[in-house]
């Protein structure tokens, strides 16, 4: 894991899949209260890695899969997991016929795969996660936190 410059703009490098798990893991582990994380980024660039990450840090030990076709997947762990990939939504209104408030309301934390997607019905409070493949075949992990639990979990990182 190349530390770079992930203190001072919330932005770290990851060489490969093994790394992004580490880093989700040490997200998941640092959580202590309810969170909502956003995901979006290139295709295939570490989106439900990362997710299987967080989970393992919140003491889920569950197979973690995208649940593209079943838009949502469900946790137990240190706090519950609300896993979303909203790739194929064509209209947010599919959420609301699944209850998406009611997750968001949740004490939990809930990954939301590809929400850029949804944006216009996201709440403010959120930590944004952006995935993406350098030229040299890296991962690099943009990390924008909006709100004040997202700002915490960011500053308690960063010191870790």
């Amino acid at each position: 894991m190349t530390k770079g410059q992930f203190g001072m703009k919330n932005r770290i490098l990851l060489k490969n899949e093994d790394e992004t798990k580490l880093f989700g893991e040490k997200i998941g582990s640092a959580i202590t209260q309810k969170l909502l994380i956003c995901l979006n980024g290139d295709l295939g660039a570490g989106k439900t890695c990362i997710t299987k990450g967080i989970a393992k840090g919140l003491g889920i030990m569950d197979d973690i899969t995208s649940p593209t076709f079943i838009l949502v997947e469900e946790y137990e762990g240190r706090l519950p997991l609300y896993h979303f990939d909203v790739y194929r939504i064509d209209d947010t209104e599919e959420l609301y016929f699944i209850g998406f408030d009611d997750y968001l309301s949740k004490n939990a934390v809930v990954i939301i795969e590809w929400s850029d997607k949804i944006e216009s019905i996201l709440p403010k409070d959120r930590l944004e996660i952006r995935l993406d493949y350098t030229e040299d075949g890296m991962r690099e992990i943009c990390l924008n936190p909006v709100g004040e639990a997202a700002q915490t979990l960011v500053e308690t990182m960063a010191k870790n």
